[in-house]
């Protein structure tokens, strides 16, 4: 057992170093300004917040790293998968379908009258409409996120068919993914649900496993932060918003629009408002709290690596003393990284139960005879 978990922290080391490296190339790539030196030399200077930004923005490729060629500029290797552009031109008519690496590296080519403007959007030299349909890196990522979630369950789910897990010892990933359903299910969904946990446990199960999958993706060397992305956040919460308001009963709404015993004036003028508020705060604290906290790790770990050139702009003995202590604390973050990826996706899924179960909350004996009905079922 102490062997494995060696193995494991080892494993998780190695993958920060391999993501310090990455970073440490795109450290070294075009992410730096020229400004006036001794003797009007133009110097490069390094621009930590365009690294860090560059890194949690979504893009039309993925970056690994670069291999500089100081002599030759015009040589210098990029290590990146080009994504497909997919563009629809109102003024041509006519679809156009190219690689991203048309562009450039730094997107500072045009090809077929587009080009990428400052904030690397897609546009049309001549100012025309374009809609582009282009599958960015958060897209790609997500989609193969959706497929490994795919894949792993309905593989898992003929395992326990065929009778592997029930007549005999679960074998695979049936020893990984076995526990975290049952944890889901006995702390999560049956809880806050009572006896409905069984309706809502599919919809709890798929959010939970694909915001983790997603989560462990990014933390990859030169993968997207999918999870760091305010559009994907914000439609994992639209969708349990609907799924909160559709749970909903009588009960639920008479609690918002009617406060027995409560004056009139303060009824209308103050609890009504705060109430209905309630209603639409509850997705989005869903949405913001996934999306800072994956963002917020990412910035760290970028500011740590940043500090090794901010120190080594100073001087080279600044840069390289600092290397060790920047890199030991870039790895520590990442590390606490791996375990925020399980934590944030167990609470935006308790989050979700926790608010489906106030909703469907009404007339108390109803709830408990809801409980009493479920469990006489599976005795």
């Amino acid at each position: 057992m102490i062997a494995k978990s060696i193995k494991h922290i080892l494993a998780a080391v190695l993958g920060g170093f391999l993501m310090l490296f990455s970073l440490l190339g795109k450290a070294q790539d075009s992410t730096k300004e020229l400004i006036e030196g001794p003797n009007n030399v133009k110097e490069e200077k390094l621009d930590p917040a365009k690294i860090i930004m560059d890194h949690i923005k979504d893009a039309h490729e993925f970056h690994f790293f670069t291999i500089e060629n100081k002599e030759n500029p015009h040589e210098t290797f990029h290590a990146t998968i080009p994504l497909p552009i997919i563009l629809y031109s109102v003024a041509t008519k006519k679809w156009h379908v190219f690689s991203s690496s048309k562009f450039g590296h730094e997107g500072e080519e045009a090809y077929e009258g587009f080009k990428l403007n400052e904030k690397k959007e897609i546009v049309a030299e001549d100012g025309s409409v374009v809609y582009d349909f282009s599958l960015t890196k958060n897209v790609v990522q997500m989609m193969i996120a959706l497929i490994v979630l795919v894949v792993l369950l309905t593989s898992i789910a003929k395992k326990y068919k065929k009778g592997a897990g029930v007549t005999v010892a679960p074998k695979g990933w049936q020893n990984a993914i076995e526990p975290v359903v049952v944890f889901v299910r006995d702390e999560v969904a049956k809880p806050n649900l009572g006896g409905k946990y069984s309706k809502y446990l599919p919809y709890l199960l798929t959010v939970f496993f694909f915001i983790l999958i997603n989560n462990i993706f990014g933390l990859l060397p030169g993968s997207a932060n999918v999870t760091g992305n305010i559009a994907f956040t914000v439609v994992l919460g639209v969708i349990s918003f609907f799924v909160i308001l559709f749970s909903t009963n009588k009960h639920f709404w008479g609690h918002i629009f009617w406060f027995p015993g409560v004056p009139m004036l303060v009824r209308i003028f103050i609890m009504l408002p705060v109430e209905l508020l309630g209603v639409f705060t509850k997705p989005f604290a869903l949405i913001v709290r996934l999306f800072a906290n994956m963002v917020a790790g990412h910035i760290i770990i970028l500011s740590f690596i940043s500090l090794i050139f901010i120190f080594g702009s100073m001087t080279a003995v600044a840069g390289w003393g600092f290397s060790p202590l920047s890199i030991a604390f870039a790895v520590f973050i990442y590390l606490i990284e791996i375990m925020v990826a399980f934590i944030q996706a167990f609470i935006f899924t308790n989050l979700t139960a926790v608010f489906i179960g106030q909703a469907l909350e009404g007339a108390h004996d109803e709830h408990h005879e809801d409980e009493h009905a479920h469990d006489v079922a599976t005795m």
